[in-house]
């Protein structure tokens, strides 16, 4: 696994995209970056042991390099079930093909604002929703919950804002003394957060427990949370 140094340099800090520099780094980036982001996965693998329905579809949106998709295999085992990761970044594709060649899974480019949901008895939204425009999530989580078999599960992560400023800044303060003792310096964690600033934008808790009723999801709650970051799960 390569180390994420992507920020030590100034002609990082224009904006974040997920090209080839990031798709090089990024399994050292999301877990030296996102508190609790090993424990997602592990419930993701036994969410979908206790969700995935025989002979459906399960699907991560937004896959990146695969690990929440090989989650999803490992969890469905012996379901006869199909997994399905999407992703539009043509660079993380390319890495996550090559490194999940040898896997029963079927990995596609192409934007989750497009894709089909069909079929589906568990739906894996990790750390993606908090990159669509907030005018698209609805639709997309509505799209996910009509593509969802009765009894499906949708489970989403996502970086959170909270209402009270005090303690949005604090949670802020938390996140980025992990940072620091995961390695990163002040001045990568600095230019980070500038490159994310218009591109990576959370919401409270409330605001998507909302989404999700508004979605269709007859109950949802959060089962996990480590300073900003949280994860969700909603039932159809």
């Amino acid at each position: 696994m390569s180390r994420d140094a992507i920020y030590t340099s100034d002609i990082h800090n224009n904006g974040f995209s997920f090209d080839d520099k990031v798709a090089s780094v990024f399994a050292d980036m999301i877990g030296r970056s996102v508190p609790g982001y090993a424990q997602t996965l592990q419930m993701v693998e036994l969410l979908a042991h206790q969700y995935a329905q025989q002979g459906s579809n399960l699907y991560d949106l937004g896959c990146s390099l695969g690990a929440a998709t090989m989650a999803l295999n490992r969890g469905a085992a012996g379901k006869n079930c199909s997994i399905i990761g999407v992703d539009n970044s043509p660079a993380m594709v390319d890495q996550c093909k090559e490194t999940l060649k040898h896997e029963p899974v079927e990995i596609r480019c192409q934007d989750i604002l497009d894709s089909e949901i069909e079929h589906a008895s568990v739906v894996v939204l990790n750390f993606v929703l908090q990159f669509v425009d907030k005018d698209e999530r609805l639709n997309l989580l509505t799209k996910v919950y009509q593509g969802l078999k009765p009894g499906g599960v949708l489970i989403l992560s996502e970086k959170i804002a909270f209402d009270d400023t005090d303690e949005n800044r604090r949670q802020i303060e938390l996140h980025e003394a992990f940072k620091r003792a995961q390695g990163y310096s002040d001045m990568e964690i600095s230019r980070k957060r500038t490159a994310l600033e218009n591109v990576l934008i959370p919401e409270t808790l409330h605001a998507h427990h909302a989404r999700l009723q508004q979605a269709g999801f007859s109950s949802s709650h959060t089962w996990f949370q480590c300073f900003n970051f949280s994860s969700m799960i909603a039932i159809k």
